[in-house]
């Protein structure tokens, strides 16, 4: 996480400069130009070369290059060129300089620098392919598939080098790395899930980047250590459990200028994960027919009414059947509210919202001890007085 205040890139970089890097796509090292630095945006407009062979030492090695001109697909000969993050990636180095082969600003924008990839793309059309092969180093699979898949006997499948997994609802980091042990690009995105031995990443030698959401369970002890994964540049942490973004920062802070990029944003704190991990409407969320200001009206609902069963719970059993039909009432005109204005509970939403009621009641069981049928059932019973969904 870059300092807001720094006017110079972490790692050298001067306009003009030249920067070879390795490119896996195509098996040499490739080569591009800093044109432009913005400090207030902390991004560097990058020209990539038309150029790629063995590793260079100096400017003078590249010979008479010129920028790369894109005309497969839909480019139309446009360069190129775009901003891109200003850490320097530590695999990357500066060659020395020349003078400025474009002066323009650009106003396209990317993450991960990825030099070599248009220029492997432009080579293949140039030759008549127009489909991008399948990488065999790459694999993307759902949390569900890849619980599945890592649940089989099977071999390591050593050659994946970049894996994906998206939906997590829980997953063993453990049997991950057993299974994927050359993996360099790691991207793992949860709902809200868990994410269990995750301090078995750093068993990832080769790993370069590793990015991680929406996903929980990981303590200080579970820290990414320099020593282990010291070839690591590109460190993105979102929405993750506090004390671990904490010890993350720390620990990796240090490395930026060495060429690791940093991102951890939306740590959470153990109440906020108790409070949404849970959350039983969350796959309301991207829902077609559910706008996002409706399911953030929906959330709140839930948290208002799960707080008031909770006190419910907790409080005197005198007039306790009383008052859960009260919160049961308002639960129900919520909801008549929001469907009046949004028109968006159907059959499986009308479920859906017993089925949360159900959940709560359960969760107040863990916390408070058992609740009374009759107090359920008195829930319940004031939600029908009520609903017109």
């Amino acid at each position: 996480m870059a300092n807001r205040k720094q006017a110079v890139p972490p790692r050298a970089l001067a306009v003009g400069d030249v920067v070879a890097a390795p490119a896996r796509v195509l098996g040499e090292w490739t080569a591009a130009q800093i044109v432009r630095i913005h400090a207030d945006t902390q991004t560097v407009a990058v020209l990539e070369l038309d150029w790629s062979g063995p590793e260079p030492s100096s400017v003078g090695e590249l010979g008479a290059v010129v920028p790369l001109r894109l005309s497969h697909h839909a480019w139309n000969g446009a360069l190129s060129f775009c901003n891109r993050a200003w850490i320097l990636p530590r695999s990357h180095k500066v060659i020395g300089s020349m003078a400025l082969l474009h002066d323009e600003p650009s106003h396209s924008y990317a993450f991960a620098w990825d030099l070599g990839d248009q220029l492997a793309r432009q080579r293949r059309w140039d030759a008549g392919v127009r489909e991008d092969p399948a990488d065999a180093w790459t694999a993307e699979y759902t949390g569900e598939a890849v619980n599945e898949f890592l649940g089989r006997p099977a071999a390591p499948r050593a050659e994946v080098a970049h894996l994906t997994v998206r939906d997590i609802d829980e997953l063993d980091c453990a049997r991950l790395v057993r299974r994927f042990p050359g993996v360099t690009r790691l991207q793992l995105y949860g709902r809200l899930g868990l994410l269990t031995a995750a301090g078995e990443l750093n068993r990832l030698t080769a790993l370069t980047g590793v990015s991680i959401s929406d996903l929980f369970g990981m303590t200080e002890e579970d820290v990414l250590r320099p020593r282990c994964v010291p070839q690591v540049e590109s460190l993105d942490l979102y929405s993750v459990p506090a004390a671990y973004a904490s010890a993350m920062r720390r620990t990796w802070r240090p490395e930026i200028p060495a060429g690791t990029y940093v991102s951890v944003l939306r740590s959470r704190k153990p109440e906020w994960v108790e409070e949404n991990r849970n959350n039983p409407l969350r796959d309301w969320d991207g829902r077609e027919h559910i706008s996002a200001a409706t399911y953030r009206r929906a959330v709140s609902e839930y948290k208002a009414t799960r707080k008031a069963v909770f006190e419910a719970a907790e409080g005197p059993a005198e007039g306790r059947s009383a008052r859960m039909e009260e919160i049961g009432r308002a639960y129900g005109e919520a909801f008549n509210r929001l469907d009046r204005r949004a028109g968006f509970i159907e059959t499986v939403e009308r479920e859906e919202l017993f089925d949360v009621l159900d959940h709560i009641v359960k969760e107040a069981e863990v916390h408070h001890g058992p609740v009374p049928t009759a107090a359920r059932d008195s829930l319940i019973s004031g939600v029908e007085g009520v609903r017109d969904w």
